[in-house]
């Protein structure tokens, strides 16, 4: 006979331990038909063909076994190429890691830089996976909060504010998941000078920046004078080529924090999927007309949802990049995780609360551009019945 745990002890590095209010609202729709969810960050369009014609002739050549830790020197060599077209980084593929995902990219920054009890800076509202990987090295995440009224800028005179002798990383996503701001250059600037001068490191996620609006501009950090030394540029293919299931994203950061990055990387995974890193390779190489065909999609949805907001009487942050509208519903009379309830129960419409990104007003939502027109048009439909 099996003998059950009495209890279960959990490391104290665990810091999460109860069901979150995703796993709430997950669990209220599974037991719901026709849900129409506008929560998760994976975008719905379709890899790009001839990105999945890359991977399925890779298989077929046999691309099943290890690649190097770093990666296939051909796809480090045209992340370099990229990073200098587009962001203006100059780069050598010794100082690229292609990761399994940029969210492992994350983690291993954590893992190498953070001893116990050092501080990170990183945003509130912010993307909380940053929270999690600084808390597992054993490090404390500072939140920096970031307001509508200056449209969830991340600002260099709030963080120097959070600024202690224990600081060790600032953290700068941008655009922002899940507010979708753009951080001016000015102030990307302001935050670099700041770096500098408290000998800080910097992480810079630019998963976002192919796709923004409105003759935004993202300003990748590494390109200022004087803080490239200290800069660790995370990026990836999951957003812009719709790739979030092919797991594959990259760091690049001098060779001297590339090396101690690398050997965890080797112990976490080894190396990305070999079959995926050559899909990466093809969507770096081949035609891009792609990327500006999604971005106009979402841009599309952008400019239709924000005049559902408006006639509902909602206010959010401009979104200037990303693909969320990070939403004001406190004129409903409820608070946010109130409103996702009631929203999924009574118009099968699922969408996340901020107190899932770190967000202690309970007054904000983050609705996802993740589906096509006419289900964003039923979603607009099925609001108004439940808000009446």
């Amino acid at each position: 006979m099996t003998r059950q745990a009495k209890s279960y002890r959990f490391a104290d590095r665990v810091v999460h331990k109860d069901e979150s209010i995703r796993t709430r609202l997950l669990g209220i729709a599974a037991g719901l038909s026709g849900v129409i969810a506008l929560g998760r960050g994976d975008p719905d369009l379709p890899t790009p063909p001839h990105i999945v014609a890359a991977g399925q002739a890779a298989l077929a050549n046999g691309a099943t076994h290890y690649t190097a830790p770093q990666g296939l020197p051909e796809l480090r060599a045209a992340i370099c190429h990229k990073l200098q077209r587009d962001n203006e980084l100059s780069y050598r593929d010794d100082e690229i890691i292609v990761t399994s995902g940029a969210q492992e990219g994350i983690y291993i920054a954590m893992l190498a830089l953070i001893n116990p009890g050092e501080e990170v800076l990183v945003t509130s509202p912010g993307y909380t996976s940053y929270d999690q990987a600084i808390e597992l090295a054993g490090g404390i995440p500072v939140p920096v909060p970031i307001y509508q009224r200056d449209n969830f800028a991340l600002t260099a005179e709030a963080v120097r504010a959070r600024i202690t002798p224990k600081t060790r990383i600032l953290c700068l996503m941008n655009p922002s998941n899940p507010t979708g701001s753009v951080t001016p250059r000015s102030e990307v600037e302001k935050l670099a000078q700041l770096a500098i001068e408290h000998d800080l490191i910097v992480i810079s996620d630019e998963i976002y920046e192919q796709l923004v609006f409105g003759g935004h501009r993202v300003t990748s950090v590494a390109s200022l004078p004087g803080i490239r030394e200290r800069t660790i540029t995370v990026n990836g293919f999951s957003k812009t080529y719709a790739m979030t299931g092919w797991r594959v994203g990259y760091l690049a950061a001098p060779r001297a924090l590339i090396i101690p990055m690398t050997e965890i990387h080797h112990g976490l995974t080894i190396c990305a999927p070999a079959v995926s890193q050559h899909a990466a390779l093809a969507a770096l190489t081949g035609p891009q007309d792609c990327v500006e065909e999604y971005r106009q999609i979402f841009a599309e949805r952008r400019q239709y949802f924000r005049g559902v907001l408006d006639e509902f009487g909602f206010s959010y942050g401009e979104p200037q990049g990303a693909f969320y509208l990070y939403t004001n519903i406190s004129s409903s009379g409820m608070g946010a995780e109130e409103f996702c309830v009631h929203l999924l129960k009574e118009a099968q419409v699922m969408i996340f609360p901020g107190s899932l990104f770190g967000d202690h007003n309970d007054d904000f939502v983050r609705i996802s551009l993740l589906q096509p027109m006419d289900k964003l048009r039923e979603v607009a439909q099925r609001m108004a019945s439940a808000l009446n």
